[in-house]
């Protein structure tokens, strides 16, 4: 009887040790399972972080081309406008009288020593006869308070073939001055010569 009794407590103590046991079996099993689904959530976050600032560079990458294209197309316009007023202002001069006239003398800095010149050159009525002279610009310019006058353009060949002029009707002409550094550009007058004779003249203030 006392075995029975001394056997009965090994087969329950035995028992209670594998219940001890398959509880602690059943804990790392819940962590894991928690730790998996935390992770799976970490990873669903993080994608949707990636896609979020994927999608936000490509809105910044868009809003920077926008700007840009709008920077290009307002430039257009500028240029259209120009046009524009180019092609109304020969219009009126069809039926005009005859002669060589600067119609627009457009003079803008785009550098400390630099001017662009835009020039536009008509030859009056209806006339057929073909004009061949050149164009002569004077600026007067200031450096260290003394006044002085400056001509374009000199006497190499090049730049004097920069400056010609062959037209029946009209010519535009543009290009770049560049001036000595320190010097400062205060008005410019476009003249057109003919043979060495003045034909028209048109001054633009800085």
């Amino acid at each position: 009887m006392l075995a029975t009794a001394v056997g009965a407590g090994a087969a329950w103590g035995y028992g209670a040790f594998r219940s001890s046991g398959n509880a602690g079996d059943e804990a790392p099993a819940e962590l894991r399972e928690q730790l998996d689904a935390l992770t799976a959530e970490r990873d669903k976050l993080s994608t949707l972080a990636n896609a979020a600032e994927s999608q936000l560079n490509m809105e910044k990458a868009a809003q920077k081309q926008l700007a840009a294209q709008l920077k290009t197309l307002e430039t257009e316009n500028a240029r259209l406008k120009e046009d524009l007023a180019f092609f109304e202002s020969l219009l009126p001069n069809a039926a005009g009288p005859q002669g060589v006239a600067i119609r627009r003398l457009k003079v803008d800095h785009i550098a400390p020593n630099q001017l662009r010149y835009r020039v536009l050159i008509m030859q009056g009525g209806a006339a057929s006869q073909l004009f061949s002279g050149n164009l002569q610009l004077l600026v007067s310019t200031v450096q260290e308070g003394r006044n002085a006058m400056m001509t374009f353009p000199d006497r190499s060949p090049a730049e004097q073939q920069k400056y010609a002029l062959s037209f029946r009707h009209y010519q535009r002409v543009e290009g770049v001055i560049t001036l000595p550094e320190g010097v400062t550009a205060r008005s410019v007058q476009a003249r057109v010569l003919e043979k060495g004779q003045l034909r028209a003249q048109l001054s633009a203030n800085l």
